[in-house]
C-alpha cells in the first residue's frame, strides 16, 4: 500500500442542505512525461476525478459506502497517458454522498463529515526520479500551484432527493490549464485521519447497462411519462437537441404508476428522487447525474419543450461490477420472469453494499435481508469481495456499539440487540461464502465476531435453553401480519428465534472445527444439542406437531433438523395440509419463505412445493409477475389486484429477500447444487414437476462451469450435465425406472431414457 502523504482538503464552511458541490483544481508543471503516473483518489462524499479536462476512469459513486471512520476506500488509476509535457491540471468534483448527505428515514445528514472533502495523491515515476503531488491546503490567497476550490454546474445533490445541474454555470474548461481560477477560493485543510485509507478490494460501482425507453404516455396532469420497461437502480441519461437557454427540465423517478396513469411516488417515501437540468442553450446537450442514484422504472418529465422522442432518454443501470455466475431458464414463462425479477432485484441492491431497496429514504445494509438471500446471491453472482467488505464493516460496527448491529455501515441511531435472522447473519453469511468458495479464511476473519454474537445470546437463554426474551423481528412481512405491523406475524417470534439459534449453534460447532478451536467445537456442539432439545420441549409435541401450526414453524423445524426422525414425516404432512388449506398461497415472511419449498420437498411433498411455486393467486411468488412486476416486492401484495399500491409506508417494489426461493429453484428444479465446499463434489438431482417440460441451470464454480439441462419430449427424458475440471458429480436421474445414482468426472455427459413416473 502506498505511503499516504498530504491532507484532505475542503472549502471553508460546513455544508448546508442543497449547497453547490465543490470543484477542486490544482495546476502543475511536468518537464518530461513520466514512465508511469498513478493517481490515488478518495473523498468524504462522492468524487468525480479529472486530469487535464478528462474524467478519470469509469467508476461511479466512488468511494462507495464503508465504515468511514475505520476504513475509507481509495481508488487507484493509471493516468500515464493523460499527463502532458508542460502545464497540467488535476481536478475533482465532490458531492455529498453517504459521508455528508441525508441518510435514513429521519434524513439526518453529516453522519461522518460536515462538508465534502477531497484526497488525491498523484505519483509521477520518471526513470531517474519520482515526484508526488498531493492535496494540501492553499498557502496564499492565489498562487498558480495551489489547490483552489469553487463552484460550477452542480448546484445541489443528495442520494435521496436527487441532483440539480445548471449547465449555464459549467465551464467546459474548468479543469484545463488555461482556465482562470482567480475567483475561486483557497482550499483549506479538513482534518481526517489518513490511517483510515485503504486500497479498494471490492469491485467498483460502474454503469453496467443502458436501457432504452420503451413507451411514452401523458399523465392526467399533462406530464410526459417515460417507461423503461424494467425497475432498476441508477439514473436517467438525457439527450436534447436545440434546447432553449435556461430551459428547466425536471425528471421525477418512481417504481410504478397509478391505475390512472400518474407517477406513483409512494414507494419513495420522503426521497424526492428528482433530478433537475437547466439547459445552456447549445445545439445539442447530454446530461446525467453523478452524485445520486434512484430506484425506478418510470420517469415524469416536466419542462420539456416541443416534440419528445424515446431516443431522448435512456436508463443507466448502476451497481457493483460483479461477474455473473448463475443462470436458470425453463418452459414456464412466468417462472422465468420471476427468476429474472430475482436477478434484477439483486442487481439493484448491490450498489456498493447489499441493501434492502434502492429507491426510498433508507437503502441500508440490513443484515436480515442478506442473510435470507445469501445462498441465491452466491449462485447468481461472484459476491465474495463485496460481501466480505460488508462483513468487515459489520464487525467494525459491532466493536463500536458493543453488540451485533442490524445493518452495516451503521447510521441507524436505535440501539442494537441480538435478533434472530438479523444478528446471526454474522455466522450464516460467512458460512455460505465458505460453502461456495471452499476458503476457510473468511471464517477465521469472522470467528471472534461470530463468538461474540452467539455467546451474547447464550447468556440470554433461560434454564432450559430457550431464547424467549428481548426484541425479535419474527417472521417479518408475513402476509397475515397487520399491514402497518410487519413484525406481528402469526408464527411465535420466539419459536423463530429458537429455531435460528439452533441452526446457528450447529454451524458454530462445524466452524470451530474448521478454524481449529477444539474447545469451542465441544462447547458449541453441546450448546446446539441443548438449544435443539429446548425447541423440542417448548414447541413440538411427540407426534411432530409444531406449535401454532404455521408454515414457517414447520419449515424451520424440518430444514434446521429440529425434529426426531419419527416426527419428520408427520410434520411434513401437516405442513402440506396447512399449505393446501390456503390453496398453496404464501403464508410466510422473511424467516420462513426461503425454506417452505425445501421442507415440502424433503418430506416427500414435491407436488406441494411446485403448487406453491406456480401459484398465481395473491399472495404468491408469481402473483407479482402477473401484475407486471420486473423485480421482487417487499410485500406479497405491494400492488393490490386493482392496481393500486398497498399504502403502508413500507412498500418497496425492489427487495430481494422474498426471492430467496430461487436457491430451491436452482437446486431442485434445475437440479444443480454443491455437495462439498468449493464445489469439488457436485450433486445433480433435478426433480421435475409443476408441468414443466424443460429446465436448465448453470453456475460458474471456483473450478469452472457446471451445468444441468433436462427436457421431456414424447415421454423421453434427456439430461445433459457439465462437470468442471477437478470436480466429480453424483447424478440422480429423475423419472428413471431404476432411479440410479451415477458417479461421473469432469466433462460433458448425456442420458436419454423412457420416462417412468412412479
Amino acid at each position: 500500500m502506498p505511503t499516504w502523504q498530504g491532507q484532505f482538503i475542503s472549502h471553508s464552511r460546513a455544508c448546508a442542505e442543497s449547497d453547490p458541490a465543490p470543484y477542486f483544481r490544482r495546476p502543475f508543471f511536468v518537464e518530461d512525461r513520466p514512465r508511469r503516473a498513478t493517481l490515488y483518489v478518495t473523498a468524504l462524499g462522492i468524487v468525480d476525478p479529472y486530469l487535464n479536462g478528462s474524467r478519470i476512469g469509469d467508476q461511479v459513486l466512488a468511494p462507495g459506502w464503508t465504515s468511514y471512520r475505520e476504513r475509507l476506500m481509495v481508488s487507484e488509476y493509471d493516468v500515464t497517458e493523460l499527463i502532458h509535457t508542460g502545464h497540467n491540471v488535476l481536478g475533482a468534483i465532490v458531492g455529498e454522498g453517504w459521508a455528508v448527505g441525508a441518510l435514513t428515514w429521519s434524513k439526518v445528514n453529516h453522519h461522518y463529515a460536515d462538508r465534502p472533502a477531497l484526497y488525491m495523491q498523484l505519483e509521477l515515476d520518471h526513470t531517474d526520479r519520482a515526484h508526488t503531488i498531493v492535496t494540501e491546503p492553499s498557502t496564499a490567497p492565489w498562487k498558480l500551484s495551489d489547490w483552489r476550490v469553487g463552484t460550477q454546474g452542480v448546484r445541489a445533490n443528495g442520494l435521496y432527493d436527487g441532483e440539480t445541474f445548471d449547465a449555464r454555470l459549467e465551464s467546459p474548461t474548468w479543469c484545463d490549464p488555461d482556465f482562470d481560477d482567480r475567483e475561486w477560493g483557497p482550499a483549506i485543510h479538513y482534518h481526517w485521519d489518513l490511517d483510515t485509507l485503504r486500497l479498494a478490494t471490492a469491485p467498483p460501482i460502474r454503469r453496467i447497462e443502458h436501457l432504452p425507453a420503451v413507451a411514452v404516455t401523458t399523465s392526467p396532469a399533462g406530464h410526459r411519462i417515460i417507461d423503461f420497461g424494467q425497475n432498476i437502480a441508477g439514473w436517467t441519461h438525457l439527450s436534447i437537441d436545440t434546447p432553449r437557454r435556461g430551459q428547466d427540465i425536471l425528471i421525477r423517478h418512481a417504481e410504478a404508476l397509478t391505475p390512472e396513469g400518474s407517477l406513483e411516488r409512494e414507494t419513495n417515501r420522503t426521497a424526492q428522487a428528482t433530478d433537475r437540468y437547466i439547459c445552456a442553450g447549445a445545439d445539442h446537450e447530454e446530461w446525467e447525474p453523478r452524485f445520486t442514484f434512484h430506484g425506478f422504472r418510470y420517469i415524469e418529465v416536466e419542462g420539456w419543450k416541443g416534440a419528445l422522442d424515446l431516443s431522448n432518454f435512456s436508463a443507466v443501470v448502476v451497481h457493483s461490477d460483479m461477474a455473473r455466475h448463475g443462470w436458470f431458464e425453463s418452459s414456464h414463462a412466468l417462472l422465468d420472469q420471476f427468476h429474472s425479477n430475482v436477478v434484477w432485484s439483486m442487481r439493484s441492491n448491490f450498489v456498493g453494499i447489499p441493501t434492502d431497496c434502492p429507491q426510498r429514504d433508507e437503502r441500508l445494509g440490513w443484515t436480515g435481508d442478506l442473510n435470507a438471500f445469501i445462498p441465491t446471491a452466491t449462485y447468481l453472482y461472484d459476491v465474495q469481495a463485496v460481501v466480505e467488505s460488508w462483513l468487515t464493516d459489520l464487525m467494525i460496527e459491532r466493536e463500536r456499539v458493543g453488540n451485533m448491529p442490524r445493518s452495516a455501515p451503521l447510521v441507524d441511531p436505535r440501539p442494537s440487540q441480538p435478533t434472530a435472522l438479523w444478528g446471526d447473519a454474522i455466522v450464516n453469511v460467512p458460512w455460505t461464502l465458505y460453502q461456495e468458495s471452499g476458503q476457510v479464511d473468511v471464517l477465521r476473519r469472522c470467528w471472534a465476531a461470530m463468538r461474540s454474537y452467539v455467546d451474547e445470546v447464550e447468556s440470554s437463554l433461560d434454564e432450559s435453553g430457550l431464547w424467549n426474551t428481548g426484541f425479535q423481528y419474527g417472521d417479518w412481512c408475513d402476509p397475515d401480519a397487520p399491514p402497518r405491523e410487519p413484525g406481528q406475524g402469526k408464527t411465535d417470534k420466539y419459536l423463530v428465534a429458537q429455531a435460528f439459534y439452533a441452526r446457528t449453534t450447529a454451524q458454530m460447532a462445524s466452524i470451530a472445527t474448521l478454524v481449529g478451536d477444539t474447545d469451542a467445537a465441544r462447547h458449541y456442539t453441546d450448546l446446539a444439542a441443548r438449544v435443539r432439545a429446548a425447541f423440542q420441549g417448548a414447541y413440538v409435541d411427540p407426534r411432530g406437531v409444531v406449535a401454532g401450526e404455521t408454515s414457517t414453524g414447520y419449515a424451520l423445524a424440518i430444514c434446521f433438523d429440529l425434529l426426531e426422525p419419527e416426527q419428520v414425516e408427520y410434520a411434513g404432512k401437516r405442513l402440506n395440509s396447512v399449505m393446501a388449506g390456503r390453496q398453496f398461497t404464501i403464508s410466510s415472511g422473511f424467516a420462513g419463505t426461503p425454506f417452505i419449498a425445501d421442507a415440502l420437498t424433503k418430506t416427500g411433498h414435491l407436488d406441494g412445493a411446485y403448487a406453491l411455486l406456480m401459484q398465481t393467486q395473491c399472495p404468491s411468488f408469481l402473483y407479482p409477475v402477473t401484475m407486471g412486476a420486473t423485480t421482487i416486492w417487499e410485500r406479497w401484495d405491494a400492488i393490490l389486484p386493482d392496481g393500486r399500491l398497498h399504502r403502508t409506508g413500507m412498500t418497496s417494489l425492489n427487495h430481494y429477500a422474498l426471492g430467496a426461493v430461487a436457491d430451491w429453484i436452482h437446486r431442485v428444479v434445475g437440479g444443480l447444487s454443491s455437495a462439498a465446499p468449493g464445489w469439488s463434489r457436485i450433486l445433480v438431482a433435478p426433480q421435475p414437476g409443476g408441468g414443466l417440460t424443460h429446465a436448465s441451470t448453470s453456475h460458474i464454480t471456483p473450478l469452472g462451469l457446471a451445468g444441468v439441462s433436462w427436457a421431456v419430449e414424447e415421454d423421453e427424458m434427456r439430461i445433459r450435465v457439465i462437470v468442471p475440471p477437478g470436480a466429480s458429480a453424483d447424478v440422480r436421474l429423475p423419472w428413471h425406472a431404476e432411479s440410479p445414482t451415477i458417479a461421473v468426472g469432469p466433462g460433458e455427459h448425456e442420458w436419454a431414457y423412457p420416462v417412468c413416473r412412479q
